[in-house]
């Protein structure tokens, strides 16, 4: 299995007001963000808007973030659907573009069962001959894993990875405690990425990255030394980002940070609105205070 670790941005999906994926945008961004030192890239997670976009902007955002990577560094394409089959698909047609990774998202519209959350997981596993991170975040689905669901996909042969947005920190711990080797953890953004590497973490998978690579892997740098008085004085610093990422639409947030820096990657994809101009002056605080 191929290891992963560091820092993953979360991509945006930059799409125009014709649906079409602004794909030399997106190769830019994915140069720049590897130019910047990032271990990885992850088009379609929760910044990449993949509940919004179609089954052609899927494609074209996983293929134009493997094409920019040229093989310099690992991508993970997020998989979701609500349906097994479909999501099934998606893995397999990831893989066959050159994704080096899947990651594992489950959409439900009615409540699942454990026993057909697993299931799911175990099916996209099933499909592909490359590593699937599982990806759980309670904010946005009606069935989350418990730690026995969490604890059976970790003795999967191609399930080696777990990224949690649950917030709970202690519950990452269990996670660690119960599954050792077995299934490394990432963190999100709603947690606070020194304290996860502390505690055994592998580093992030996370939207602030985007704006903010350099910072991001420095703070990996000095967590994997042991640094820690100055991984957390950093750790603080940045910290005014995800406060901002939390308070506004996910996509929203990160886009805005991206256009402040020269980025033409427009606005979320309706009904999602842009950031008002008071909120995107939080966002703009916030980087000038990163310098």
């Amino acid at each position: 299995m191929s290891e992963f670790h560091g820092v993953f941005p979360y991509l945006v999906s930059p799409v125009d007001a014709d649906g079409i994926v602004r794909t030399e945008v997106l190769g830019k961004l994915c140069d720049d963000l590897i130019g910047a030192g990032v271990h990885g890239l992850t088009p379609l997670g929760s910044t990449g808007e993949f509940a919004y976009l179609n089954a052609a902007q899927r494609s074209a955002v996983v293929q134009t973030t493997i094409e920019a990577a040229k093989g310099r560094v690992p991508v993970i394409a997020g998989v979701a659907s609500t349906s097994t089959a479909d999501a099934v698909a998606q893995a397999k047609a990831y893989q066959k573009l050159g994704a080096d990774g899947i990651l594992a998202i489950l959409e439900a519209y009615f409540p699942l069962a454990d026993a057909q959350v697993e299931s799911y997981f175990r099916a996209i596993a099933d499909a592909v001959d490359i590593p699937v991170v599982i990806y759980t975040n309670p904010q946005f689905q009606r069935s989350d894993l418990t730690l026995d669901i969490i604890a059976r996909l970790a003795e999967h042969p191609r399930i080696g990875y777990i990224k949690d947005a649950s917030t709970n920190t202690g519950r990452l711990l269990s996670i660690m405690n119960r599954c050792g080797d077995s299934l490394r953890v990432f963190s999100a953004s709603a947690h606070i990425p020194a304290a996860v590497m502390l505690i055994g973490g592998l580093g992030w998978m996370a939207g602030p990255a985007c704006i903010i690579p350099r910072q991001s892997v420095m703070l990996y740098e000095l967590c994997k030394a042991g640094r820690w008085d100055e991984a957390m004085a950093l750790q603080r610093r940045l910290w005014r980002i995800n406060e901002a990422f939390a308070r506004f639409n996910l996509a929203a947030c990160i886009k805005a940070g991206l256009a402040i820096q020269g980025y033409d990657v427009g606005d979320p994809v309706p009904p999602q609105a842009a950031l008002t101009a008071e909120a995107r002056k939080v966002v703009e605080a916030a980087l000038r205070a990163l310098g």
